[in-house]
């Protein structure tokens, strides 16, 4: 089997949800999406402050759903790198 391509998906990607469930969509066959918790928090964070109607409990769903089926798309431990 090939190895897919990884594709590091950011918030500005993550965010608006339109771009996110299309990124998503095409993770299923084309490529492996990476993200991290940090990504995950800036994409909620600006979530919630354009839209009122929606609360962190819905979006740590989200967050859950996307880590639960995007296969090893969690980026951890990446920190030590980024010593100066």
């Amino acid at each position: 089997m090939a190895t897919r391509q990884v594709a590091v998906l950011d918030a500005c990607v993550l965010y608006p949800a339109v771009l996110r469930d299309f990124f998503m969509r095409l993770a299923v066959k084309l490529y492996q999406p990476k993200w991290t918790e940090a990504i995950h928090e800036e994409w909620i964070r600006n979530v919630l402050e354009d839209r009122p109607d929606l609360n962190r409990d819905q979006l740590t769903r989200t967050r859950a759903l996307m880590n639960r089926h995007g296969g090893a798309c969690l980026v951890t431990g990446y920190a030590p790198l980024f010593v100066m």
